[in-house]
């Protein structure tokens, strides 16, 4: 799934319009928001050019081939190569739950898969669920059902919910929740089909779910390590 990548910028609130104006002329239809404050001291903000002021975070899903014209476009349209105006990152994605899910994700774009990366053997994986806003305990029930250790919780809205109907056959709120699982690469498939079987796009959770390579860990407690 090396083809696919998990985009993140982060940048001023101020610069919201612009960014959503870029997602659409660039036919980014499926992202998520989620208000931040940055947490960097006087010294790096004053180096990245930035100021203290209240952050988004965008995350959106695109090929290698969509990345590589919107880096260009990154620096050439929105300038993001002048302080202040943000960062962008991107993560590869090393498992989706399901093909629909895939189409709609990457709505628009053109996919070629590839074998996995490097990064498949990775023992820990960072599952990602993003569902409707008030089912994070359902989400989390199915997860435990499956041994999954405790989540993290972001609130979010998201875009794109138009084409949910088209390659999910359901409707979408604009209001999100993203929980977040670190756990052992071993239980991520057992995982992910507890909670697509229980919270998944045929339920009023409507959760879709993809996992993220994790390379190194420090501070993770599972369950079968506290004996």
């Amino acid at each position: 799934m090396s083809a696919i990548y998990m985009m993140g910028i982060i940048t001023n609130r101020g610069m919201r319009d612009k960014f959503i104006a870029f997602f659409k002329e660039n036919n980014v239809h499926v992202t998520l928001a989620a208000l931040s404050a940055g947490t960097a001291d006087s010294a790096i903000l004053d180096y990245l050019g930035m100021e203290s002021s209240e952050k988004v975070v965008y995350l959106a899903f695109v090929t290698r081939d969509t990345w590589k014209q919107l880096k260009e476009k990154l620096y050439r349209k929105v300038k993001i190569d002048i302080p202040g105006r943000g960062i962008a990152f991107l993560i590869p994605l090393s498992s989706i739950g399901g093909k629909n899910t895939l189409q709609y994700l990457t709505v628009d774009q053109t996919i070629v898969l590839e074998e996995e990366s490097t990064l498949k053997n990775t023992d820990y994986e960072l599952l990602v669920a993003i569902a409707n806003a008030g089912y994070t305990e359902t989400i989390m029930d199915a997860a435990r059902s499956a041994d999954a250790p405790g989540g993290t919780v972001i609130h979010a809205k998201g875009t794109g919910m138009e084409h949910a109907k088209r390659f999910l056959g359901i409707s979408l709120a604009e209001e999100k929740e993203i929980i977040l699982i670190v756990l052992p690469a071993a239980q991520k498939n057992p995982v992910m089909k507890a909670i697509m079987e229980k919270a998944g796009t045929k339920s009023p959770a409507g959760a879709i779910v993809f996992s993220l390579p994790v390379t190194s860990t420090a501070g993770l407690r599972m369950p079968e390590n506290e004996e």
